[in-house]
């Protein structure tokens, strides 16, 4: 029988500032630092919900809706959404906070993870316990994103 997993037991948050090296010349994160930062979160998740290593098979999706500026604290929140037999999908959500507390999200990202054995080869992921209706519709949502990838391989796209 296939072993089920909570997303709480993967969920993991991380927590950067944004420092000058890190920032472009309008002193505002660089996109691809931030997609580091991104990956590195994703992996976690991953490896936490698999139990063995993972490899990024795609970012399915990446958007920019607030900068983050230099001084700011960010902080990087990711869960596992959706998984097939191998493949696991994760958000992980992007959010400047302010001194107050006070948070604005800048990015939110779905990034697809094959689990891995000690060949590089695929290896099965345990099932997903869906614990509440929000993540139910995130369930429901990662199948239709499954769906669109699958036929945007199909068409080459």
């Amino acid at each position: 029988m296939r072993q089920m997993k909570r997303t709480a037991d993967s969920r993991t948050e991380q927590v950067q500032i944004v420092l000058p090296q890190h920032a472009n010349s309008a002193k505002r994160l660089f996109g691809g630092m931030l997609m580091e930062w991104i990956d590195v979160v994703a992996a976690v998740v991953a490896r936490r919900h698999a139990g063995t290593e993972v490899t990024t098979a795609c970012i399915d999706t990446l958007r920019f809706d607030a900068p983050a500026k230099v001084g700011e604290t960010i902080l990087l929140v990711g869960c596992i959404t959706y998984v097939g037999r191998t493949s696991m999908e994760v958000r992980v959500d992007t959010y400047s906070e302010a001194l107050d507390g006070r948070r604005e999200r800048v990015n939110r990202a779905y990034l697809v993870l094959v689990a891995i054995d000690g060949r590089g080869n695929p290896q099965e992921v345990p099932g997903l316990l869906l614990a509440s209706d929000e993540e139910r519709e995130e369930w429901k949502a990662g199948e239709k994103r499954r769906a669109l990838r699958r036929q945007r391989r199909e068409e080459k796209y």
